[in-house]
Protein backbone atom coordinates (compact mmCIF):
# COMPACT_ATOMS: atom_id res chain seq x y z
CA UNK A 1 0.00 0.00 0.00
CA UNK A 2 1.46 3.57 -0.70
CA UNK A 3 0.06 6.80 0.73
CA UNK A 4 1.51 10.26 -0.53
CA UNK A 5 1.07 13.17 1.72
CA UNK A 6 2.33 16.67 1.60
CA UNK A 7 5.58 17.62 3.13
CA UNK A 8 2.83 20.37 5.27
CA UNK A 9 1.07 17.04 6.52
CA UNK A 10 4.47 15.19 7.66
CA UNK A 11 4.17 17.43 11.12
CA UNK A 12 0.57 16.22 12.32
CA UNK A 13 1.80 12.18 10.92
CA UNK A 14 4.56 12.50 12.91
CA UNK A 15 2.86 13.02 16.18
CA UNK A 16 0.93 10.06 15.99
CA UNK A 17 4.15 7.96 15.33
CA UNK A 18 5.32 5.71 18.00
CA UNK A 19 7.98 5.60 19.86
CA UNK A 20 11.01 4.28 17.74
CA UNK A 21 11.61 7.03 14.84
CA UNK A 22 15.32 7.28 13.28
CA UNK A 23 16.84 9.96 11.46
CA UNK A 24 19.34 8.22 8.91
CA UNK A 25 19.65 11.12 6.47
CA UNK A 26 18.33 14.76 5.54
CA UNK A 27 16.23 12.81 2.67
CA UNK A 28 14.98 9.84 4.58
CA UNK A 29 13.03 8.94 7.43
CA UNK A 30 12.60 5.39 9.04
CA UNK A 31 10.46 4.08 11.71
CA UNK A 32 11.17 0.99 13.37
CA UNK A 33 8.29 0.28 15.43
CA UNK A 34 4.41 0.86 15.38
CA UNK A 35 2.57 -0.11 17.86
CA UNK A 36 -0.56 1.52 17.21
CA UNK A 37 -0.66 0.95 13.41
CA UNK A 38 0.31 -2.61 13.57
CA UNK A 39 2.74 -2.25 10.84
CA UNK A 40 6.53 -3.41 10.93
CA UNK A 41 7.93 -0.47 9.46
CA UNK A 42 7.41 2.63 7.38
CA UNK A 43 9.28 4.56 5.02
CA UNK A 44 9.49 8.65 4.35
CA UNK A 45 10.81 9.43 1.23
CA UNK A 46 11.37 12.83 0.28
CA UNK A 47 10.73 13.55 -3.41
CA UNK A 48 12.03 16.25 -5.90
CA UNK A 49 9.56 18.97 -6.49
CA UNK A 50 6.79 18.96 -5.73
CA UNK A 51 7.56 18.03 -2.49
CA UNK A 52 5.38 14.70 -1.48
CA UNK A 53 6.06 11.80 1.17
CA UNK A 54 5.63 8.25 0.47
CA UNK A 55 4.34 5.73 2.62
CA UNK A 56 5.02 2.13 2.30
CA UNK A 57 3.44 -0.34 4.57
CA UNK A 58 2.54 -3.88 4.86
CA UNK A 59 -0.74 -5.87 5.70
CA UNK A 60 -1.08 -9.58 6.51
CA UNK A 61 -3.40 -12.74 5.15
CA UNK A 62 -4.44 -15.49 7.31
CA UNK A 63 -2.19 -18.11 5.95
CA UNK A 64 -4.02 -21.13 5.11
CA UNK A 65 -4.53 -24.10 7.52
CA UNK A 66 -5.93 -27.39 6.11
CA UNK A 67 -9.44 -27.97 6.79
CA UNK A 68 -9.84 -30.98 9.48
CA UNK A 69 -7.13 -29.50 11.41
CA UNK A 70 -7.72 -30.38 14.73
CA UNK A 71 -7.69 -27.97 17.53
CA UNK A 72 -4.63 -27.89 19.60
CA UNK A 73 -4.88 -28.33 23.16
CA UNK A 74 -4.58 -24.59 24.92
CA UNK A 75 -4.22 -23.87 28.70
CA UNK A 76 -4.61 -19.85 28.94
CA UNK A 77 -5.44 -17.80 31.20
CA UNK A 78 -8.44 -15.16 31.18
CA UNK A 79 -6.85 -11.30 32.71
CA UNK A 80 -10.41 -10.38 33.27
CA UNK A 81 -11.41 -13.64 35.73
CA UNK A 82 -8.35 -14.94 36.20
CA UNK A 83 -9.90 -18.33 35.52
CA UNK A 84 -7.38 -20.73 33.54
CA UNK A 85 -9.62 -21.86 30.01
CA UNK A 86 -8.16 -25.56 28.40
CA UNK A 87 -10.12 -27.13 25.08
CA UNK A 88 -11.93 -29.41 27.35
CA UNK A 89 -13.88 -26.98 29.02
CA UNK A 90 -15.46 -26.90 25.52
CA UNK A 91 -16.15 -30.14 24.82
CA UNK A 92 -19.72 -30.40 24.86
CA UNK A 93 -20.68 -27.31 22.39
CA UNK A 94 -20.90 -28.43 18.74
CA UNK A 95 -18.75 -25.35 17.52
CA UNK A 96 -16.10 -23.58 18.67
CA UNK A 97 -15.13 -20.24 17.34
CA UNK A 98 -11.25 -19.22 18.08
CA UNK A 99 -10.39 -15.48 17.08
CA UNK A 100 -7.08 -14.32 17.65
CA UNK A 101 -7.52 -10.52 18.17
CA UNK A 102 -5.86 -7.52 20.13
CA UNK A 103 -6.60 -4.13 21.61
CA UNK A 104 -4.30 -2.26 19.13
CA UNK A 105 -5.21 -3.31 15.74
CA UNK A 106 -6.80 -0.97 13.74
CA UNK A 107 -8.39 -3.95 11.97
CA UNK A 108 -9.82 -5.30 14.92
CA UNK A 109 -11.35 -1.91 16.01
CA UNK A 110 -13.02 -2.07 12.89
CA UNK A 111 -15.14 -5.43 13.58
CA UNK A 112 -15.12 -4.91 17.49
CA UNK A 113 -18.39 -4.41 17.51
CA UNK A 114 -19.70 -6.84 15.49
CA UNK A 115 -17.60 -9.38 16.80
CA UNK A 116 -19.58 -8.82 20.20
CA UNK A 117 -23.07 -9.00 18.40
CA UNK A 118 -22.33 -12.00 16.13
CA UNK A 119 -20.78 -14.26 19.21
CA UNK A 120 -23.64 -13.27 21.32
CA UNK A 121 -25.97 -14.01 18.39
CA UNK A 122 -24.56 -17.83 18.25
CA UNK A 123 -23.34 -18.41 21.47
CA UNK A 124 -27.16 -18.13 22.04
CA UNK A 125 -27.32 -20.94 19.40
CA UNK A 126 -25.04 -23.36 21.15
CA UNK A 127 -21.93 -21.73 19.67
CA UNK A 128 -18.64 -22.00 21.94
CA UNK A 129 -16.16 -18.71 21.45
CA UNK A 130 -12.90 -17.82 22.51
CA UNK A 131 -10.49 -14.83 21.74
CA UNK A 132 -6.53 -15.49 22.56
CA UNK A 133 -3.99 -11.81 22.13
CA UNK A 134 -0.84 -13.13 21.34
CA UNK A 135 1.23 -10.50 21.15
CA UNK A 136 4.19 -9.21 23.22
CA UNK A 137 3.97 -6.84 25.13
CA UNK A 138 7.44 -5.77 24.99
CA UNK A 139 6.94 -3.90 21.52
CA UNK A 140 3.33 -3.37 22.44
CA UNK A 141 2.24 -2.92 26.23
CA UNK A 142 -1.14 -1.52 25.09
CA UNK A 143 -1.82 -5.60 24.17
CA UNK A 144 -1.02 -6.36 27.81
CA UNK A 145 -3.41 -8.82 30.66
CA UNK A 146 -4.22 -5.38 32.07
CA UNK A 147 -5.20 -3.60 29.29
CA UNK A 148 -7.04 -6.66 28.26
CA UNK A 149 -8.82 -6.84 31.31
CA UNK A 150 -10.52 -3.30 30.71
CA UNK A 151 -11.07 -4.00 26.75
CA UNK A 152 -13.29 -7.28 28.05
CA UNK A 153 -15.01 -5.15 30.32
CA UNK A 154 -15.48 -1.81 28.26
CA UNK A 155 -16.75 -3.65 25.68
CA UNK A 156 -18.72 -6.42 27.31
CA UNK A 157 -17.00 -9.43 25.63
CA UNK A 158 -19.35 -12.56 26.14
CA UNK A 159 -16.55 -14.85 25.36
CA UNK A 160 -13.10 -15.32 27.05
CA UNK A 161 -10.43 -12.97 26.29
CA UNK A 162 -7.50 -15.48 26.73
CA UNK A 163 -3.68 -14.26 27.48
CA UNK A 164 -0.82 -16.29 25.03
CA UNK A 165 1.93 -14.78 26.86
CA UNK A 166 4.51 -17.92 25.55
CA UNK A 167 2.90 -17.11 22.15
CA UNK A 168 2.82 -20.83 22.02
CA UNK A 169 -1.19 -20.96 21.32
CA UNK A 170 -0.40 -18.90 17.97
CA UNK A 171 1.87 -20.99 16.73
CA UNK A 172 0.15 -23.89 17.40
CA UNK A 173 -3.00 -22.57 15.88
CA UNK A 174 -0.82 -21.19 13.12
CA UNK A 175 -2.13 -18.26 14.00
CA UNK A 176 -0.48 -14.54 11.67
CA UNK A 177 -2.77 -11.40 12.43
CA UNK A 178 -5.23 -10.08 14.08
CA UNK A 179 -7.98 -10.55 13.59
CA UNK A 180 -8.08 -14.11 12.32
CA UNK A 181 -10.76 -16.72 12.56
CA UNK A 182 -11.13 -20.36 13.14
CA UNK A 183 -14.21 -22.11 13.70
CA UNK A 184 -14.37 -25.60 14.28
CA UNK A 185 -17.40 -28.42 14.26
CA UNK A 186 -17.65 -31.24 16.81
CA UNK A 187 -19.11 -34.54 16.26
CA UNK A 188 -19.65 -36.66 19.36
CA UNK A 189 -16.90 -37.83 20.61
CA UNK A 190 -14.32 -36.74 17.92
CA UNK A 191 -11.70 -33.81 18.68
CA UNK A 192 -12.52 -30.71 17.16
CA UNK A 193 -11.95 -30.21 13.78
CA UNK A 194 -11.49 -27.19 11.29
CA UNK A 195 -14.37 -26.03 9.06
CA UNK A 196 -13.48 -22.54 8.69
CA UNK A 197 -10.50 -20.43 8.57
CA UNK A 198 -11.37 -17.31 6.49
CA UNK A 199 -12.45 -13.93 6.92
CA UNK A 200 -14.94 -11.98 9.41
CA UNK A 201 -16.67 -10.10 5.62
CA UNK A 202 -15.31 -7.99 3.19
CA UNK A 203 -15.02 -4.61 4.93
CA UNK A 204 -11.99 -3.15 5.89
CA UNK A 205 -10.98 0.22 7.83
CA UNK A 206 -11.54 3.23 5.69
CA UNK A 207 -13.42 0.84 2.92
CA UNK A 208 -16.78 2.17 2.21
CA UNK A 209 -17.81 -1.71 2.33
CA UNK A 210 -20.25 -2.07 5.78
CA UNK A 211 -19.61 -4.67 8.39
CA UNK A 212 -22.05 -7.67 7.76
CA UNK A 213 -20.08 -10.58 9.42
CA UNK A 214 -21.49 -12.26 6.35
CA UNK A 215 -18.45 -14.54 5.73
CA UNK A 216 -18.46 -15.83 9.09
CA UNK A 217 -21.77 -16.22 10.38
CA UNK A 218 -22.80 -18.51 6.59
CA UNK A 219 -20.30 -20.46 8.09
CA UNK A 220 -21.59 -21.04 11.79
CA UNK A 221 -25.43 -21.34 10.73
CA UNK A 222 -24.15 -23.85 8.37
CA UNK A 223 -22.09 -26.07 11.04
CA UNK A 224 -24.92 -25.49 13.90
CA UNK A 225 -27.59 -27.01 11.25
CA UNK A 226 -24.95 -29.93 10.61
CA UNK A 227 -24.61 -28.82 7.09
CA UNK A 228 -21.76 -28.63 5.15
CA UNK A 229 -19.40 -25.21 5.20
CA UNK A 230 -18.11 -24.87 1.57
CA UNK A 231 -14.39 -25.04 1.22
CA UNK A 232 -13.78 -21.70 -0.94
CA UNK A 233 -13.06 -19.43 1.92
CA UNK A 234 -11.50 -15.76 1.40
CA UNK A 235 -8.71 -14.98 3.93
CA UNK A 236 -8.68 -12.87 6.35
CA UNK A 237 -6.64 -9.89 6.35
CA UNK A 238 -4.85 -7.55 9.67
CA UNK A 239 -1.94 -6.44 11.53
CA UNK A 240 0.58 -9.15 11.54
CA UNK A 241 0.71 -10.91 15.15
CA UNK A 242 3.49 -9.03 17.04
CA UNK A 243 6.39 -11.66 17.86
CA UNK A 244 9.03 -11.29 21.12
CA UNK A 245 11.84 -9.43 20.02
CA UNK A 246 14.41 -12.19 18.57
CA UNK A 247 11.57 -15.28 18.77
CA UNK A 248 10.58 -16.73 15.23
CA UNK A 249 7.36 -17.49 14.28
Amino acid sequence: MTVALGVSSLGSLLVHLPRQLVVTSPEVLRVRSFSKLGFHSLQLKRASSPRRIVIRAARMESTRVTLGFRAPEFQLSEPLTGKIWKLEDFEGHPALLVMFICNHCPFVKHLKKDIVKLTNFYMQKGLAAIAISSNSVTTHPEDGPEFMAEEAKQFNYPFPYLYDESQDAARDFGAVCTPEFYLFKKDGRRPFELVYHGQFDDSRPNSTVPVTGRDLSLAIDRVLSGQPVPSEQKASMGCSIKWHPGKKP
